[in-house]
């Protein structure tokens, strides 16, 4: 069996999807992974765990050795952990400083594991689901990934085969807000950076919105290279952003 927590997100329900009936989701309040005990009678006989924080479970008190001890004791010999891809390119940042330290941990363990650093979600364009794609930096590009992709990798990793790999994911292409929203068939307000961290800031901390507007609108050159990841671990090209539009376009 293979326990998948974050079930019911962007990336947890299409991995739910793929592994089908070998696989048991979880998600709050079953399992709080702020409190590791609440994994034991989940991972129970269990092979294998994909591990997704997010939020507050980014903050310090989340005891991830405390979590994989609870999945070893309970038989998990293989971890997947959703990390991101600014873990590697800015580990001091808030908040890919805490996932670098969880990462840190999961390679510390005597588990199999397997990292994965996914660029940005194409699900963030569900923020224009109003008729209007509003965003800063209108031309600067980078690699968002599908969701779906990123939960065809894990999908892999936790069936076996890719132990002590850390992949990047990103998709076949960088593309800019603006192109993005062409691709959606959506009109294009370009939002200065103060309106855009006004609007982060209604559901992210301060420091993550300082964090996000560095990486859109100053990234390194290794953020904005597409990685070959996906289509090596799948076996076919990562999605392609107007494709995941084509598949989503009644959202919009």
């Amino acid at each position: 069996m293979i326990v998948v927590t974050g079930a019911t997100g962007n990336v947890g329900r299409p991995l739910m999807e793929l592994l089908g009936d070998g696989a048991r989701g979880v998600s709050r309040p079953e399992v709080d992974l702020a409190r590791p005990e609440t994994l034991e009678p989940v991972v129970d006989g269990a092979e294998a765990l994909f591990l997704l924080f997010g939020g507050e479970l980014l903050g310090p008190d989340t005891d991830i050795a405390g979590l994989l001890d609870v999945a070893k004791a309970g038989g998990v010999r293989r971890v997947a952990l959703l990390s991101s891809q600014g873990a590697g390119t800015r580990p001091g940042m808030v908040p890919h400083s805490r996932l670098a330290s969880f990462e840190e941990a999961v390679r510390q363990s005597s588990l199999e594991w397997t990292i994965l650093r996914p660029s940005g979600f194409f699900t963030n364009a569900y923020a224009w689901a109003g008729g209007v794609a509003a965003a800063p930096f209108a031309d600067v590009a980078l690699p968002f990934v599908d969701p779906v992709d990123i939960a065809a990798v894990a999908a892999a990793a936790l069936q076996g085969g890719h132990e002590g790999r850390t992949y990047v994911l990103t998709g076949p292409e960088a593309m800019t807000p603006q192109e993005r929203a062409e691709a959606l068939s959506l009109p294009f307000v370009e939002q200065s950076v103060e309106e855009a961290r006004q609007q982060m800031s209604q559901f992210m901390p301060p420091p993550v919105v300082d964090g996000t507007l560095t990486i859109l609108g100053s990234p390194t050159a290794e953020e904005q290279q597409v990685s070959p990841h996906v289509e090596q671990v799948t076996g076919r090209p990562a999605t392609r952003f107007a494709d995941w539009a084509a598949r989503n376009a009644k959202a919009f």
